[in-house]
């Protein structure tokens, strides 16, 4: 989650009770997994992921979540939670419950959800803006813990896992405090985090070309640290390449389409938008979509330390990371699309 910058014009309720609308009728149609725009099973072969993802804040986790759902290359072994910045020991189960309810409703329940762990940051309190939607999730579904999920998961593939990291750290930083050996196992990680040398960047405001600190370090910086100093192959997304906007026309075209995934987007970006038109940033969408394909944001050796207020800071030295430091929407956009609105699929299907 890159905490986006928007915009806030009047809503027009009208639309969005359509896309409710469409949301609804898409469940009762018992469209969820049978549809357009459902994956099918990995094959033997495809990329093994794990997804750490804060999701139900910030909305660009939804659309992360669903790129990564709609791309056959990936084996998805797990989804793990992050805790956030909320403080609330609920809020992590909530997200957890979110994510079941999404799996079960585009049809992929087969994919494990696990449970991070809660820790109390001296931070502002983020709202979960998605809680209703997780609400709608399964009552009394036992997970496993996130850390023992993902160690286990590179015992029984030494080498051969990706880590999409697209929260906060502090799964990670209690995996490498528990088992620093068994963590370096991993393939490599790849994370949307830091800022090189742009800030967040508004609609209608010129770039800013200066560092801000980045809200998936700054949450935990301990964590993040740790991560930076494992010595693990990372390939990091930070603010300079992952502003992407998904304005209204591109929006109206993903929900249009009407699956049980684009349907439960529609609800998603609903809540997280209140009372407002928002235009979502699509931080976390670009770590997914470079794991798919790297041409999308180029990388560069660099060496990158995190300071104690969570700035991100070039330096000399042995580069610790790969880093993306510029990408283009126009290309982005052209992959995205046609993963989240199933027209991939329906074109490679019988």
């Amino acid at each position: 989650m890159g905490k986006s910058d928007f915009i806030s014009p009047t809503l027009c309720r009208v639309r969005w009770r359509r896309l409710i609308a469409i949301y609804c009728i898409a469940i009762l149609t018992g469209t969820a997994g049978a549809q357009a725009g459902a994956t099918p099973k990995s094959e033997a072969g495809a990329q093994k992921i794990i997804l750490d993802t804060d999701i139900g804040g910030d909305i660009d986790d939804a659309y992360a979540v669903a790129l990564a759902l709609q791309s056959p290359e990936f084996k998805i072994l797990g989804f793990t939670t992050e805790s956030g910045d909320t403080g609330d020991p609920t809020d992590t189960l909530l997200k957890a419950r979110l994510l079941s309810r999404l799996l079960k409703e585009t049809g992929r329940s087969d994919i494990p959800v696990a449970v991070g762990t809660e820790k109390h940051l001296p931070k502002e309190r983020a709202f979960l803006s998605q809680a209703l939607y997780a609400e709608g999730g399964p009552i009394g579904q036992s997970y496993p813990k996130a850390v023992d999920f993902l160690l286990e998961q590179i015992r029984l593939n030494p080498g051969e896992i990706t880590l999409i990291a697209i929260g906060p750290e502090t799964n990670i930083g209690e995996a490498i405090d528990r088992d620093a050996t068994t963590f370096r196992k991993l393939k490599r990680v790849v994370i949307m985090g830091g800022s090189v040398y742009r800030g967040y960047n508004p609609i209608g405001h010129v770039v800013k070309n200066t560092p801000d600190p980045e809200y998936n370090l700054t949450v935990d910086v301990p964590a993040a640290q740790k991560l930076f100093g494992s010595g693990v192959t990372l390939f990091v997304m930070p603010l300079d390449s992952t502003q992407i906007k998904l304005e209204e026309l591109r929006r109206s075209q993903i929900f249009a389409t009407g699956t049980s995934l684009t349907s439960a987007l529609a609800v998603l970006t609903q809540q997280w938008s209140g009372d407002t038109i928002r235009t979502p940033t699509l931080f976390d969408a670009m770590a997914v979509a470079y794991a798919l394909n790297p041409q999308l944001c180029p990388v560069s050796p660099m060496r990158l330390r995190i300071d104690d207020n969570g700035n991100t800071k070039p330096e000399a030295g042995s580069p610790n990371a790969e880093v993306c430091l510029h990408s283009d929407s126009d290309p982005f956009f052209d992959f995205f699309m046609p993963r989240i609105t199933g027209a991939v699929h329906r074109q490679s299907g019988p």
